[in-house]
């Protein structure tokens, strides 16, 4: 029994087949994802965090079945449940920030294929990490965890609330209501949940988004692997970029977590590249910060972040490791303002550390915006 729960522990998130997959059997049952949902709830109750927990997913065809089975297995439980609806990753962090919980389960297997599903966990500090997930899955295989009273069920669509957090980012930083106003700017959001950004972020701020594509919710994912790191996807939003005679293209995952950018002209903006963006636009805020990044980066970055005033730091591949790592530094009193692996997980300590792809496109998009004044464009930061 407890090999079957520990098996589904993948990283941080618990993930498996909610479809069948070949010869592979469905491994996340109605069963174990009640089991698993309570067992958070167990975990939470030790910690003396309650009562309510927001649940929200993404564009999986699944999502909808493991949503009912989460929710069955948390009221169960005692605890109270906020349904968010179509959510991105990120902002299931943040409404913890907002108080509209005290903890939440975002649904979603990022940028795995369609017959994958998964659970990921927040509290108001952070997201879980691997050894707390094992811990929910063993006292999942140890049977389920119920209380006397049954927990309530209510709605509440936070991306909005999101959304606009964003837009306010900008317009303080820039001064302006509408400073991407002459820009147009598309998205493509692979048929996950990133399309909000194109109505939520970009029309407010002045934007011009015709072009975007894939922004229905669709989990077949029938156009391309919502991944900025697959050569297809960024393929088909520099096409769109060049089609369209766009200043500026964006790609998010299924899960908006992650997210990939692409210059006029079609130049892509991923990787080393999206790593030397970033880190150029926080150190000229702030000279002699150290940015953390995962193993494989260049020599190249290493020379480039030095020459604008700070330190690379390589640690080992996975997101939450180098995030964990920069966190480690901060608190031995080393400034760190970007951890970021390069598959585009970027975390920034001025967001929680929070890897959120959206949150950094929006702060590209103020470079971008605060660049035109002077009459460069954003590549001409890492020229």
């Amino acid at each position: 029994m407890g090999e079957e729960y520990a098996s589904l522990r993948n990283g941080n998130d618990v993930r498996g087949n909610a479809l069948p997959c070949g010869k592979e059997e469905v491994t996340l049952t109605k069963k174990r994802v009640v089991r698993i949902a309570a067992a958070f709830c167990r975990w939470l109750f030790e910690r003396k965090i309650f009562p309510r927990i927001a649940v929200g997913h993404d564009s999986r065809l699944t999502s909808d079945e493991l949503v009912s089975w989460t929710v069955e297995g948390i009221t169960g439980a005692g605890y109270d449940v906020i349904l968010t609806g179509l959510s991105s990753t990120p902002s299931m962090f943040m409404l913890l920030q907002d108080g509209v919980a005290e903890a939440s389960v975002m649904i979603t297997a990022s940028h795995l294929p369609k017959e994958k599903n998964g659970l990921k966990f927040f509290v108001r500090s952070s997201g879980l990490g691997g050894e707390d997930v094992k811990t929910i899955l063993n006292f999942a295989a140890e049977g389920l965890y119920v209380s006397s009273k049954k927990g309530t069920v209510s709605s509440e669509n936070y991306l909005p609330r999101y959304a606009a957090a964003l837009v306010e980012k900008v317009r303080t930083a820039t001064g302006e209501r509408e400073p991407l106003k002459g820009k147009r700017i598309v998205v493509d959001a692979g048929n996950g949940v990133g399309g909000f950004y194109v109505d939520l972020v970009l029309r407010p701020l002045g934007a011009d988004p015709t072009g975007s594509q894939f922004s229905e919710p669709d989990g077949n994912f029938p156009n391309h692997v919502p991944n900025p790191e697959n050569a297809e996807a960024m393929k088909s939003i520099s096409e769109a970029v060049v089609k369209y005679s766009a200043d500026f293209g964006i790609i998010f995952d299924t899960d908006a977590d992650r997210a990939g950018a692409v210059m006029k002209g079609g130049a892509e903006i991923n990787r080393n590249r999206l790593i030397a963006l970033t880190s150029r636009i926080l150190l000229s805020e702030k000279k002699g910060g150290t940015i953390v990044t995962d193993s494989v980066t260049s020599d190249g970055l290493s020379t480039f972040i030095a020459a604008h005033g700070g330190v690379h730091q390589r640690f080992k591949r996975g997101y939450k490791n180098v995030i964990d790592e920069a966190k480690r530094l901060e608190s031995s009193g080393i400034d760190c303002p970007l951890a970021i692996e390069t598959s585009g997980h970027a975390a920034l300590k001025e967001n929680y550390f929070l890897d959120d792809g959206a949150y950094l496109v929006t702060r590209l998009l103020i470079a971008l915006a605060q660049e035109a004044k002077k009459g460069n464009d954003l590549m001409s930061l890492i020229a």
